[in-house]
């Protein structure tokens, strides 16, 4: 049975779970919240730095800022995506405007762009709006999806 390390959402705790109980809806041991939240979860700063270098599961980042009409637009897909994968990707949303520090880390030159992480490591970076079957379609070709286990 394999081990993994799941980064809280809500207190930034790092649980130690089995993979195979991703689908029982898992709670922090710290704080007694869901560890697999509905929603992507808003990073900045310290806590996007622990939840990318810490969460076993792979996490997918928008990188994203309240005045982008295309970063608007994409955000229902990007929440309806989280969903459907929830339990094989954690998703979460950093704007840039808030978090420039972070944005510049990563080279953020345009926006929406999507980063795909893995135990700290980039994998993969996609720029420009998606609707949520693309966005799993890409994940997808990462060798990340729902079917998977």
């Amino acid at each position: 049975m394999a081990k993994i390390h799941v980064v809280c959402p809500h207190c930034g705790a790092i649980n130690q779970l089995l993979e195979e109980r991703l689908g029982e809806e898992p709670k922090c041991g710290k704080c007694h919240q869901a560890l697999l939240p509905q929603h992507p979860v808003e990073l900045a700063g310290a806590a996007f730095a622990r939840f990318i270098d810490k969460n076993d599961l792979p996490v997918l980042v928008d990188f994203w800022a309240p005045w982008c009409a295309p970063c608007r637009a994409m955000a229902p897909q990007f929440e309806m995506a989280a969903r459907r994968l929830r339990g094989h990707c954690l998703f979460a949303k950093l704007n840039t405007e808030s978090d420039q520090a972070t944005a510049g880390r990563f080279q953020i030159r345009s926006i929406p762009t999507m980063i795909l992480f893995r135990g700290g490591r980039e994998l993969a970076r996609q720029s420009g709006a998606m609707n949520a079957p693309d966005i799993e379609a890409w994940l997808a070709r990462q060798g990340i999806s729902s079917r998977a286990s």
